[in-house]
């Protein structure tokens, strides 16, 4: 089964003291153990580096300690998916038509990933966003 990972996921693997290290442990312990697939975009796995590098973590992660979580741990066992030009335009133009401001247009771009890639499940604690901003596919969005 190939399910796509929302950043926050990422992230909280990394993070031991964060609210759901031990649900994004068991979820990506899954996916190097082969028992599904894994999948990020290229834009969460940018993300994932913010993040990780400049939230307010004791002690503080350094870009090369991010880089080498993401390289060593996610990297070799996840499929990386890149959105193009147009349907990043295509995203945009979505949220435009249906009035979704800000944030949601993440939470698009990551829905897109996900479909681009033929994911059958989504990975996310940000349920209520992600579900309205993907209700045809609402159904695959879990959190793990």
């Amino acid at each position: 089964m190939k399910v796509y990972f929302d950043t926050p996921l990422i992230v909280a693997g990394y993070i031991a003291n964060h609210p759901h290290y031990a649900q994004s442990l068991r979820a990506l312990d899954e996916v190097s153990a082969g028992a599904i697939k894994g999948v990020i975009s290229a834009h969460g796995l940018a993300e994932s580096f913010s993040v990780l590098t400049r939230a307010p973590y004791l002690p503080p992660i350094r870009p090369h300690d991010a880089w080498l979580y993401l390289s060593n741990d996610v990297l070799p066992v996840f499929e990386v998916v890149s959105l193009t030009g147009a349907e990043y335009r295509e995203v945009v133009e979505k949220c435009s038509q249906n009035g979704w401001a800000g944030g949601r247009v993440y939470e698009a771009l990551h829905i897109q990933a996900a479909k681009k890639s033929g994911c059958e499940r989504i990975y996310t604690f940000n349920l209520k966003h992600f579900q309205q901003v993907g209700p045809d596919i609402r159904d695959i969005i879990v959190s793990p």
